[in-house]
C-alpha cells in the first residue's frame, strides 16, 4: 500500500458543505467495514502484542454516547459504515495515484459524508452464527432534525449542520471543524439507524472508500464468482463469467457496479454481500492466520482506515465472535416496498413496521412493532412528497419512471413486493450476477 496517514495529525479540508445531495455514478461498498472488524479479529488474534499496538493506533470515536440503550443476555449489535468520501479518515485529500486506482474521480473532493454502507451486525452471545443487516442506501426514513429524506444523508446533514453552527461561532480551525462534524454525522447515523431498526446499538466501525482498495490489496486479491461476463464503464467492471481472483482496484469495480445489473442498485448489495463472503472464506482458508507478513498488512490498514467507537473491547469481541472468519455469518438485504420520488429524487419505500419485525425475528429481540422513533415512510404514508409508483399485475412495485437508483426484482431478492433478498452464507464464493 502506497497511502500512509501521517504520523501528526493534519489540518482538516474545508468543510464540505452539503455535497450530501448529489447522485455521483461512484459510489462505496456496502460493508466492507465488516471486513475490517474480520481484520480485527485476525490480528488481535496473533496475540497481546499486535493487540495492544492495533488497538493503540485504531482511530476512535465517542459519538455513541453514554446513557444509550444496550443489548442485553450478552449479544452484540455493530452499525458498520462506510462512507463515499475519496478522503482519508482525518479529512486529508488522498493522492492522485490512489484516486486513480478508485476508479471515482480525479478529485477527493468529488463524494461527500453519505453514508452508502450501512450494515447492521448481530453477533449472538453464544458466539455462534451472526447475522448482517444491509439497510439500503436509499430508504425514505425520519433524520432527526431534517424530517424524511435518505439513510444515507443522516451522516452528511449533521456534519454540514455542525459546521456551519461553528463557523458561525468564529471557529475557524479546519481540524477541528472536520473532527466534530464527522462526529456529529455519526452521532446522527446511528440515531436515525437506532430507531429506524428498533434495536440497541452496541459499537460501531466507520470506514472510507480508500479502505475496501487497502484490505482487498492486503489479502492479496480476492475470489468472486459470476454468472455472466460484465463490462461497466461507469465502475469500470470488466470480468468474464465465472470465477476468479480479483485485486484491490478491481474489486472495488465489482462491488460499486450498478449499471446493467437488473435490480440495479439492490443487484450491487448482493455482489458486496458475495464478496464479503468470498473475504471471509479467504481469511480462514488462505493462511491468513499464519502469515506474519500479511498479518501486518491487514493490521496497517486497520490502523490507516478504520474509526471505531471508543472503549471498545476488542479482545472481548474477539473471544465473542471467534467464528466470524470460519464463515459463519450470514448476509441479508432489508425488504423494500417500492420505489418513489420524494424532493426530486429516487428513494426507496419501505415498511417501518414491518422491517423491525423482520429484524427482532431475525436476532430474536422483542417485537419490533410498538414503534420507535423514527420511522419511515410505508406503502401507505401520504404525509409527504413521495409519489409512490403503480403496481404491476402481478403486485410487484415498478420503479418510478426515470428512476435508476434501483429496479423491482422478480420475486427473488429485496425488491416492490417486499421480501427480504436470500440470505448468502458467509463462507464458500457464491456465484452472482
Amino acid at each position: 500500500m502506497k497511502h500512509r496517514r501521517r504520523p501528526t495529525a493534519p489540518d482538516a479540508p474545508r468543510p464540505q458543505g452539503r455535497r450530501h445531495g448529489r447522485r455521483p455514478r461512484r459510489r462505496v461498498l456496502r460493508g466492507l467495514v465488516l471486513c475490517f472488524c474480520l481484520v480485527l479479529l485476525c490480528t488481535a488474534g496473533a496475540g497481546w502484542y499486535f493487540y495492544r499496538d492495533l488497538a493503540g493506533q485504531i482511530g476512535s470515536s465517542r459519538a455513541l454516547g453514554d446513557g444509550v440503550p444496550k443489548s442485553s443476555g450478552g449479544a452484540t449489535n455493530i452499525l458498520l459504515m462506510g462512507l463515499d468520501s475519496r478522503k482519508d479518515r482525518d479529512g486529508d485529500d488522498l493522492p492522485k495515484d490512489v484516486l486513480a486506482k478508485l476508479h471515482a474521480g480525479a478529485s477527493s473532493d468529488i463524494g461527500g459524508y453519505n453514508t452508502n454502507t450501512l450494515i447492521l451486525l448481530h453477533v449472538p452471545a453464544d458466539g455462534g452464527r451472526a447475522t448482517a443487516f444491509s439497510i439500503p442506501r436509499d430508504d425514505l426514513v425520519d433524520v432527526p432534525g431534517h424530517g424524511k429524506d435518505k439513510i444515507k444523508k443522516a451522516y452528511g446533514l449533521a456534519k454540514a449542520a455542525a459546521e456551519d453552527r461553528l463557523a458561525r461561532q468564529g471557529v475557524t480551525d479546519h481540524h477541528r471543524l472536520e473532527h466534530e462534524g464527522r462526529e456529529a454525522g455519526r452521532r446522527a447515523e446511528i440515531e436515525t439507524v437506532r430507531a429506524f431498526l428498533g434495536v440497541p446499538i452496541d459499537h460501531f466501525a466507520e470506514v472510507s472508500l480508500v479502505g475496501f482498495l487497502h484490505i482487498a490489496d492486503a489479502l492479496d486479491g480476492v475470489p468472486v464468482c459470476l454468472k455472466h461476463p460484465v463490462k461497466d464503464r461507469y465502475s469500470g467492471a470488466d470480468f468474464p463469467a465465472g470465477r476468479q481472483t480479483l485485486d484491490g482496484p478491481q474489486s472495488l469495480a465489482f462491488v460499486r457496479q450498478r449499471h446493467g445489473l437488473p435490480a440495479g442498485d439492490l443487484d450491487r448489495t448482493r455482489r458486496q454481500q458475495a464478496f464479503l463472503a468470498s473475504a471471509t472464506h479467504k481469511l480462514n482458508s488462505a493462511g491468513t492466520f499464519t502469515d506474519p507478513l500479511r498479518l501486518l498488512r491487514l493490521m496497517d490498514v486497520a490502523k490507516e482506515d478504520l474509526v471505531i467507537d471508543e472503549g471498545w473491547d476488542l479482545m472481548a469481541f474477539v473471544k465473542q465472535a471467534k467464528n466470524l472468519s470460519g464463515g459463519n455469518v450470514r448476509f441479508s438485504t432489508l425488504p423494500v416496498e417500492g420505489f418513489a420520488k420524494h424532493r426530486g429524487e429516487d428513494v426507496n419505500v419501505v415498511d417501518p413496521v414491518k422491517i423491525r419485525r423482520l429484524v427482532a425475528r431475525e436476532i430474536g429481540h422483542a417485537s419490533g412493532g410498538s414503534g420507535a422513533p423514527g420511522t419511515s415512510a410505508g406503502p401507505g404514508d401520504k404525509s409527504d412528497t413521495a409519489s409512490v409508483a403503480p403496481s404491476s399485475p402481478a403486485g410487484t412495485l415498478q420503479p418510478s419512471p426515470s428512476s435508476s437508483s434501483s429496479a423491482a426484482e422478480s420475486g427473488s431478492g429485496a425488491g416492490g413486493s417486499g421480501q427480504t433478498a436470500p440470505m448468502i452464507d458467509g463462507g464458500g464464493i457464491p456465484c452472482v450476477d
